[in-house]
């Protein structure tokens, strides 16, 4: 299984050998180190812990120091099953993809704050006639009379918090592969901000 973490950086559009336009997602991706292997026997499962990124060493506590050792102060730390044979201190760069590999995205999507249902579900709102002035953007009856007897059903659509979850996308194909710089290209687009933590398993 191969894996390796990232940050988003842009789109833009890569041409294959027949000429034919693909937009793609650019991926600052990697160096990952192996922190730890984690064994049935001892652990109770098997994964490879990495990180990834830099940070400050006053920002990272104790515990996490000792863990690291000499490998590095890392910003982002994750998990992904085992990967063949891998030992402590492995590194892990975007040559181990290769153009033409399907893979699985994994990043948290832009946060957007409290919206309305217009927004957050795509109702179309109240229309502006017979006699209602401001309910173009108003979510309506939200069926008091239901078995509920009264209470809010369950998963009613309403307004709240929008955006912030974590997506994954299935079968994307990498179409282009720059390990000088580390960038990866992935096809299609993939959820967040730029700088988005991203997480890409083939």
């Amino acid at each position: 299984m191969k894996f390796i973490l990232g940050t988003k950086l842009n789109m833009t559009q890569i041409f294959d050998e027949d000429g034919n336009v693909h937009p793609a997602t650019v991926v600052t991706a990697g160096p990952v180190v192996v922190t730890q292997v984690k064994t049935k026997e001892v652990d109770g499962y098997e994964a490879v812990q990495v990180g990834f990124g830099e940070r400050k060493t006053k920002n990272i506590n104790k515990a996490q120091q000792g863990h690291y050792k000499d490998l590095g102060n890392f910003a982002h730390v994750r998990e992904f099953e085992q990967g063949g044979d891998m030992k402590v201190g492995d590194k892990i760069d975007v040559s181990a993809f290769a153009v033409g590999d399907m893979v699985t995205v994994s990043a948290v999507s832009k946060g957007k704050g409290f919206q309305g249902v217009v927004k957050r579900h795509g109702f179309h709102g109240g229309p502006r006639s017979h006699g209602q002035k401001h309910s173009e953007r108003e979510p309506g009856s939200i069926s008091g009379g239901t078995r509920e007897g009264g209470r809010v059903p369950k998963g009613m659509r309403m307004a709240g918090r929008m955006g912030s979850d974590r997506i994954t996308t299935k079968n994307l194909k990498v179409v282009a592969v720059d390990p000088e710089n580390g960038h990866i290209f992935i096809q299609g687009a993939i959820a967040g901000r730029r700088g988005t933590l991203v997480e890409i398993k083939g």
